[in-house]
């Protein structure tokens, strides 16, 4: 078929141009920042910033600052408002409404032609690409390709501008070669009742050819499991037998792997990707690999700055940052991007850590406020994944949903506080072990993971041991249908300073308790 033989001839161009990133990745990364800088140059923001005198990323670092969210709203206003030229040449007409994790309110991120053609587009032809070069006899294009995308449709305002979940302007804008094979329909694809829209997905695919899913791991699994409870199956490869390959992102799979085991059929492919309303930052490019390689030709120029919790671009807008030559692996750097979405030195609030810089590749470790640190603990995400992951492997209990919070207090001698989880279990083979036992068990994994807990846990001089709750099916479903943000954009914040999750958490336990 002659989508064959483009896709084929496409495959052939990437991986030579993927293979010249890998190879020389500083020249293409200071290649990327002066064509970024010339960009700038007619724009409002690059007149502000005096762009055209700019020559080098060492000018670049000293003359824009650091910003998160809050430092470029202004601009991001204007340019909701209609306005052209102001953070990337000409309009934008899309923008993605992003509400993250540990915020109620949401963010409007500029989607401009240039990042949803040469970045987020990109960013799923490359991984199709690595996977056919990895598995030659692949079938992908012979079925139909599952995507489970965010709710709601885009929204257009007065001006123009349209605004919706990335998901949504990305399925109103793919390709044909794309769109072809995608299901299930645009009107159940964008749907903004999620829970109606579980059930039509669920009986409009499953008779269907499906042979690639892609998804958020944790709402993934609520519609699998909504197809097996239909079909009468054990797992997905007795009801698509040609399903190959399941591409995940949004939220850590090591939780998650258990209940795909479980789920999935014997021998499917799993790749991840790490691609959000600003970028597409990374693929997995090695199969049964557990990082993934930064693409570094998608028009976006990295940082990174050194973890520090206590971090404000506000009071630091010109802290000082790495580049790609002066990164160390095992090590949490905040990243930084500017993007051709017209985002200029932004910190997008993800920590990385890198496990290779030959090539460059990374792992996701959490949030930059989104971690417990009551008595310098510093448990970051990434570490809680992996002792929970390990913890429930040990007791043979998959995870569905989970989150922990610091709790504080002065009645606990002279221990500060310790740490609240809730969890929310799948499967459980022998039953749901008691929860004092899982809780010391998941303590001696942490205290495994993570030396500075450890130390801080020495003897309940500081840290106290963790306090653990198990939750029944659905109610982390129900704290999100509370707070309005039910759908596959939205996730649950898994660590937090902060005790406003677990105590939506209690009120949804207690209404339920009241029925």
């Amino acid at each position: 078929m002659p989508v064959n033989t483009v896709f084929s001839w496409f495959i052939r161009k990437r991986l030579h141009q993927i293979e010249l990133f890998r190879r020389y990745p500083l020249e293409v990364q200071a290649e990327g920042l002066r064509h970024h800088i010339a960009s700038l140059a007619d724009t409002q923001y690059g007149r502000k910033h005096g762009m055209v005198s700019l020559s080098s990323a060492e000018d670049y670092k000293r003359q824009v600052p650091l910003r998160d969210y809050n430092g470029i709203k202004p601009w991001i206003k204007r340019v909701r408002n209609g306005e052209s030229d102001v953070l990337w040449p000409g309009a934008v007409k899309w923008h993605a409404k992003s509400s993250g994790t540990t915020s109620d309110r949401s963010k409007f991120i500029p989607v401009t032609e240039a990042s949803l053609e040469r970045c987020h587009y990109k960013g799923g032809k490359d991984l199709l690409a690595m996977y056919v070069d990895a598995v030659p006899k692949a079938k992908l294009y012979g079925g139909r390709h599952l995507i489970l995308g965010g709710t709601g449709r885009t929204e257009e305002a007065d001006n123009g501008v349209l605004t919706g979940d990335l998901s949504a302007i990305i399925i109103d804008n793919l390709p044909w070669w794309c769109e072809w094979r995608r299901t299930p329909s645009r009107s159940i694809a964008l749907m903004a009742d999620w829970e109606e829209k579980i059930e039509r997905m669920a009986r409009s695919t499953i008779e269907q050819d499906v042979r690639i899913i892609a998804g958020v791991p944790s709402w993934t699994q609520v519609l699998m499991e909504r197809i097996l409870d239909l079909s009468g199956k054990d797992h997905l490869g007795e009801v698509w037998p040609h399903l190959q390959l399941y591409m995940h992102g949004g939220v850590s799979f090591d939780p998650y792997r258990d209940a795909f085991d479980r789920i999935m059929p014997p021998g499917i492919h799993t790749i991840e990707t790490y691609n959000a309303s600003e970028g597409f930052f990374s693929i997995q490019d090695r199969l049964g690999a557990n990082d993934m390689l930064l693409m570094l030709d998608y028009g976006i120029h990295y940082e990174f700055l050194p973890f520090a919790s206590d971090f404000d671009p506000d009071t630091h807008p010109f802290a000082p940052t790495l580049g790609l030559d002066e990164v160390d692996i095992d090590t949490d750097y905040a990243l930084v991007i500017s993007t051709n979405g017209g985002l200029h030195r932004y910190v997008l609030g993800d920590l990385i850590r890198f496990t290779s810089t030959n090539p460059f590749r990374i792992r996701v470790t959490g949030r930059t406020r989104s971690f417990l640190n009551l008595a310098g603990e510093e448990l970051m995400v990434g570490d809680a994944e992996q002792a929970l992951a390990r913890t429930g492997r040990q007791f043979g209990v998959e995870i569905r949903n989970w989150t922990a919070c610091a709790v504080q207090s002065e009645e606990l001698g002279g221990a500060v506080g310790y740490h609240h989880w809730a969890i929310e279990p799948g499967m459980a083979s022998g039953g749901l072990p008691d929860p004092a036992l899982f809780s010391l068990a998941l303590d001696r994994n942490l205290r495994k993971v993570n030396s500075d807990y450890d130390a801080k846990r020495t003897a309940n001089l500081v840290l106290l041991a963790p306090r653990f709750e198990w939750l029944s099916t659905g109610t982390f479903e129900k704290v999100l249908k509370l707070k309005g943000k039910l759908g596959g954009q939205h996730k649950v914040p898994r660590l937090s300073m902060e005790d406003g999750w677990m105590r939506a958490i209690q009120e949804v336990v207690n209404r339920h308790c009241d029925v």
